[in-house]
């Protein structure tokens, strides 16, 4: 097993239990070994720190898995680890929710590695050659645990290219998926697209704050934008809403929406569906006085990095004073970022200045957060990337 040593001084983040070891922190490795193979990681003084995967491609050169010298990274320290993270999260299964995060990368401590339970179906996405190298022995446990009636891969992903990967996506254990999979998340019922849809085929990280701001919708006019198959346009109706316009670009979404509209029973008369790119939406129902008494803006990420967070910044602050211009006193906003670069306290700031050039006077009344099975490690505070304001116009 090669050994890397770090420079003197860059090895204080790994004795506190954060998983990266970036490859400028490297001062000498023993052999070169290959990528996605385990490695023991130490100090200057020759110390042991942990066992990792490490990768020349990518900036983040080693991720560290396992503090304890005493064990052993093998198949049996992956499905250990995965037992562990499933079993966390079965409380979150029931009638009313069969969709779940069941792994969350370096939140459980598998680098790379995202697992989502969609009913029958599993959908994975690996995006480091130390979860790649295993994947079989991934798959093998996530049968052997859950049962399901196929595993589908969705590693489409930037990060892949940064590790020295190519894509994959494709079926690994048992069936297809078909078009549509039936899942329930918040007692509301869904058809989703595993294999074409956006991501992993859903997006379970909003389902508490889907809830949380259908708590205001009876008897509410609601427009949901970035609606995608519409978790906060179905959850307003479940709660009364009077009328829904869901906003996307996709014609994908909007056509899983529409189904799921019906499937449920809402009243299709009370939605309006709309295929469009939300800000020019935004800017023609702002030219026709349209006003409405809860917005909810979900978009995709903005920011991917920190050298992107301006730019975002500035595309954030755009997109919420469209918003507020069509919210009169009492109207609530329901805005989110994805943006890990982006910190609540910048967010809170950006939508300041959007309320000051939009001529609203607002209040925070809410902040949202990802749900438990999408945690944050202490030590890994990188993984907290969902945040979110309810904000009143007064």
């Amino acid at each position: 097993m090669t050994k890397i040593t770090l420079h003197q001084g860059k090895d204080k983040a790994a004795w506190q239990l954060h998983p990266w070891v970036f490859s400028g922190a490297i001062a000498k490795m023993d052999n070169k070994p290959a990528n996605g193979t385990v490695v023991r990681v130490f100090n200057a003084a020759d110390e042991f720190i942990a066992f990792g995967v490490y990768n020349a491609f990518s900036r983040v050169a080693v991720r560290l898995l396992e503090w304890n010298p005493e064990r052993t990274v093998d198949g049996d320290w992956w499905r250990d680890r995965l037992k562990r993270s499933i079993g966390l999260r079965k409380h979150l299964l029931t009638a009313d929710n069969t969709t779940v995060r069941l792994v969350f990368a370096e939140a459980d401590f598998l680098p790379g590695l995202i697992v989502d339970k969609y009913g029958d179906f599993i959908s994975i996405q690996v995006h480091s050659s130390g979860a790649e190298l295993v994947k079989a022995t991934i798959v093998d446990e996530l049968v052997a645990q859950l049962d399901p009636r196929g595993i589908y891969e969705r590693s489409d992903l930037k990060s892949r290219e940064h590790e020295g990967l190519p894509d994959a996506n494709g079926l690994l254990y048992g069936e297809t998926p078909p078009e549509f999979v039936d899942v329930v998340e918040n007692g509301i019922q869904y058809k989703i697209n595993i294999v074409e849809g956006q991501k992993s085929g859903f997006y379970c990280d909003q389902r508490d704050n889907r809830w949380l701001t259908a708590q205001y919708a009876k008897g509410k006019r609601v427009l949901d934008c970035f609606c995608y198959s519409g978790g906060f346009t179905l959850n307003a109706f479940k709660q009364g809403a009077a009328e829904v316009v869901s906003v996307d670009s996709s014609a994908l979404a909007m056509e899983t929406l529409k189904r799921n509209v019906v499937n449920n029973g809402f009243d299709g008369d009370k939605h309006i569906s709309v295929q469009s790119d939300v800000n020019k939406y935004l800017r023609k129902l702002g030219e026709d006085g349209e006003r409405f008494d809860i917005i909810v803006l979900d978009p995709p990420k903005y920011a991917p990095s920190r050298s992107a967070l301006d730019k975002a910044s500035r595309a954030y602050k755009d997109l919420n004073r469209r918003g507020l211009m069509l919210l009169e006193s009492g109207g609530l906003l329901a805005t989110f970022s994805c943006s890990g670069a982006m910190d609540i306290d910048t967010f809170k700031q950006v939508i300041a200045w959007a309320a000051l050039d939009a001529g609203k006077e607002i209040q925070f009344i809410r902040q949202f957060i990802q749900p438990e099975d999408h945690p944050v490690r202490a030590s890994f505070p990188e993984g907290e990337y969902l945040k979110g304001l309810l904000v009143r116009v007064v």
